[in-house]
């Protein structure tokens, strides 16, 4: 692409019979951008104009493109590979283009503004080794002010994010984390509540710095700050959490070992401070329940609390995200005895699960149906309640058009197993009129 600005022609200025160079006959002059000041990637005027090893200009943006995402480790003009991935700062071409801007502002042109410079893999590394040396001598105060800095950097842009991560931030932040957490909380809460609120900007988190935040004392001290008063404490906590015990199940038994760490996640359920917590809390209490290792103790804790009949008041009108989420989570409730019996006496389950059948998503199809295959399937009293509460909101139907359109193997087997279920009872419970599905075929 060939940048171009066009004026009208003026008659102040211009001697008689002089001709004007770039004047067209339709009475436009046409500027066009000097080729050095054009990237060699994308042609346009440069912004930020950066120098490789090679010697070759070109901007910010484009060459942390090849370089970054598309995987390239050779300069794009010369074909050499490059010795270092550090750009240069072309601060000399960079004022040329905007001298140039200026001079020629009368063709509309905007002088580029003066680029942030982004931080480097050689700052990154000191402030790493400050944080460590503040943590060693314990200087909660300075460790507090460098970490404040990297949060700065973090959010000034993405390639600072990058650059940060890829020096190894994250895990000497999660080293500190676990280090002041080991100690009085109440004396450094300034320094953990910095260091949490920096890892949330850095996700998604791994590595070693799983390993630091996963700890008995780190897990203890998120626990702590979720049950305080503050907002933004309770969020940053239940972010980083989600992130430790999607990563590793092992982690989940370190949590429920702690002391009361089970109602702070469900009040972040039942009374929400923003959508985000809302979520990653349940994927928290999802882990918990469903972990290969968890007991039916943290299951009939949160039923105890009243977490089906949250769930369902919730799947009324719930956005897809949230609505997947919490679909997982009854249906890990619904995967013991104990859950289903307080499934069984809500009024909701039957109505609201069938009602998310092909409504929101496949993946919220695919937990209502496993859901409603666990309440019909492990049905044990007489009068076969729940087989009726599903025809007459017409399950029967719902499944029948779901095996129509398409499911995955795991969900037809249980939809096919559900419709015999319910197929012997339908002349005695069902309520809709078998003739408005007459096209549909049967598979049975």
């Amino acid at each position: 692409m060939i940048l171009s600005w066009k004026r009208l022609r003026g008659g102040r200025g211009r001697r008689a019979g002089k001709k004007q160079p770039g004047v067209e006959s339709g009475g436009e002059m046409e500027l066009t951008t000097p080729n050095h000041f054009r990237c060699p990637i994308s042609l346009d005027l440069m912004k930020d104009p950066v120098t490789l090893s090679t010697g070759i200009t070109y901007d910010r943006e484009n060459i942390e493109k090849w370089i970054h995402e598309d995987g390239n480790i050779t300069c794009p003009v010369t074909n050499r590979v490059l010795t270092s991935f550090e750009p240069i700062p072309n601060h000399t071409i960079r004022r040329m283009i905007q001298d140039w801007c200026v001079e020629n502002r009368s063709y509309g042109i905007e002088r580029i503004p003066t680029p942030r410079i982004p931080v480097s893999s050689v700052e990154v590394f000191e402030i790493n080794c400050n944080i460590t040396t503040a943590c060693k001598s314990e200087d909660q105060a300075g460790c507090r002010d460098l970490v404040a800095k990297i949060k700065k950097w973090t959010k000034e842009s993405d390639r600072n994010k990058r650059c940060i991560v890829d020096n190894g931030a994250v895990s000497v932040l999660a080293e500190a984390f676990e280090t002041f957490s080991k100690t009085c909380l109440d004396e450094n809460v300034s320094v953990l509540e910095e260091i949490l609120s920096t890892l949330t900007l850095l996700f998604p988190l791994a590595g070693e710095g799983l390993t630091y935040l996963g700890s008995a004392s780190s897990m203890r001290c998120m626990v702590w700050f979720l049950k305080s008063g503050d907002l933004s404490r309770r969020r940053n906590a239940v972010l980083v959490l989600r992130e430790i015990v999607s990563s590793d199940h092992r982690k989940v038994n370190v949590l429920l070992d702690i002391e009361g760490a089970i109602e702070p996640l469900f009040k972040l359920i039942k009374e929400p401070i923003c959508p985000t917590a809302t979520k990653a809390s349940l994927v928290v209490v999802y882990r918990t329940i469903t972990s290969a290792s968890a007991t039916e103790k943290p299951i009939q804790k949160f039923v105890d609390m009243g977490l089906v009949s949250l769930l369902l008041e919730m799947l009324v009108d719930a956005q897809r995200s949230l609505c997947e989420k919490a679909l997982s989570v009854l249906d890990g409730l619904c995967s013991s005895d104990y859950g289903r019996g307080d499934a069984y006496n809500n009024s909701l389950i039957f109505p609201v699960i069938v009602k998310k059948i092909l409504r929101v998503s496949d993946l919220a199809t695919e937990f209502s149906v496993s859901i409603l295959w666990k309440l019909c399937k492990n049905e044990e009293r007489e009068e076969k309640t729940a087989f009726a509460e599903a025809l007459q909101v017409g399950a029967f139907q719902k499944l029948l058009l779901l095996l129509q359109v398409g499911c995955a193997d795991k969900t037809k087997e249980h939809v096919s197993e559900l419709l015999k279920l319910l197929n012997p009872h339908r002349a005695r419970l069902e309520c809709i009129d078998s003739m408005d599905f007459k096209d549909l075929k049967r598979p049975f």
